[in-house]
């Protein structure tokens, strides 16, 4: 963004009468939603790759069966009878989002190839400034190139 905060102000100002969308992207601020989804996945990978303390960090059982398409760190699916669990961290992040990444992305060697990686895969991510919108989870992979 840049500028003084005068600068910022003026584009605040100017901004007023659009709607909260519009504002979003003029600022190229993401949505609550998409910070809190990109937070939560970060810490599955941080818990993935052993990088989490392992006494704090919940327990991730990874998918053993390599016939079914993912990546290499897929984690094992949750199924709950009550809607109260299906919001719990590993069932809301795994069963969506974690297990339709591709393997460039989570085969990252450090946290900030991780974060960079993710961010190119879901820069067409329509939650990025739509917070009504969901999140897709998968992208586009044969049409996204990370390098």
């Amino acid at each position: 963004m840049g500028g003084t905060v005068i600068d910022v102000m003026k584009r605040l100002i100017k901004l007023k009468n659009k709607p909260y969308k519009d504002r979003l992207v003029h600022l190229n601020v993401p949505t609550l939603k998409y910070r809190r989804l990109r937070g939560d996945i970060i810490e599955v990978f941080k818990i993935t790759h052993n990088i989490h303390d392992e006494t704090v960090s919940p327990y991730l059982p990874f998918n053993i069966k390599t016939n079914t398409r993912g990546n290499n760190y897929k984690l094992l699916n949750h199924s709950f009878h009550y809607d109260l669990r299906k919001h719990y961290f590993s069932a809301r992040i795994i069963n969506n989002i974690w297990n339709s990444l591709p393997n460039i992305v989570v085969n990252a060697s450090t946290v900030n190839t991780f974060k960079a990686r993710m961010d190119k895969f879901w820069s067409h991510q329509v939650v990025k400034f739509d917070f009504t919108a969901d999140m897709t989870g998968i992208g586009n992979r044969s049409g996204v190139v990370i390098s």
